[in-house]
């Protein structure tokens, strides 16, 4: 298929011995959302870890033809006295300068690159830090972008402003998207798909067929039409 971008099937992970991911499947085409969903604990960042490669499993994973990845992590912990600098963390990349510029600009920085760049990265707000690594991840013009719960650490409007900007980055760069959130209404508004986890695959398919009140009690017991992270203050 002409479309396809990446294929699961009956995808296990273990560690020591005890089952972390059992029987996932599911398919992600060119140009879709994806979101991972589930309770803390349910496997969701295994799964994206397995899907770059960093973890062994057995089943099947089948990305598209040449199809390089861009990864987010949930979290960067960097401390305020870390001597480096925005420029360095970019040249850790080896990447043109023409391209830094390009994709710092592409996520918001265009009248302040030169700024940032010389800025340390312990000095930037948590929605700047989260732009940054964005922007790293779009180093090399990849296809596909996996986040994992990028707002994190955000303030309510950082993360809006997040949202909006993988959307538009989506369209602008031609990109497929795997997301990792606890925001269920995030999920209804950005994805195509959703992929219900809790070590094995609950539920797979557009948001308002497989978001069932069954699925979702399932996952998150009695409060799921409130389940949502805890934002920072």
């Amino acid at each position: 298929m002409s479309d396809f971008i990446l294929h699961v099937s009956r995808l296990k992970v273990e560690f020591n011995k005890n089952l972390i991911l059992d029987d996932i499947s599911f398919d992600v085409q060119k140009g879709e959302t994806l979101a991972i969903i589930g309770p803390n604990g349910a496997g969701k960042t295994v799964l994206f870890r397995t899907l770059l490669g960093l973890i062994p499993y057995s089943g099947e994973i089948k990305w598209g033809p040449l199809v390089k990845l861009g990864y987010v992590p949930q979290k960067l912990y960097v401390g305020s006295d870390l001597p480096l600098t925005t420029a360095e963390f970019f040249d850790l990349k080896n990447a043109h300068p023409h391209e830094i510029h390009r994709v710092l600009a592409s996520v918001g920085f265009e009248n302040s690159v030169d700024a940032l760049l010389r800025l340390k990265l312990g000095t930037l707000s948590g929605g700047q830090l989260q732009r940054v690594l964005i922007a790293w991840a779009l180093i090399g013009h990849p296809q596909v972008l996996l986040f994992d719960e990028p707002t994190t650490g955000v303030d309510i409007a950082a993360e809006e402003s997040i949202y909006s900007l993988l959307h538009r980055l989506q369209d602008q760069e031609n990109l497929t998207i795997l997301l990792i959130s606890h925001e269920l209404q995030v999920v209804y508004r950005y994805a195509t798909h959703v992929l219900c986890l809790n070590k094995e695959g609950l539920c797979f398919g557009p948001p308002d067929k497989a978001l069932t009140p069954a699925t979702l009690k399932q996952l998150f017991g009695q409060n799921s039409a409130i389940y949502h992270h805890q934002h920072a203050t």
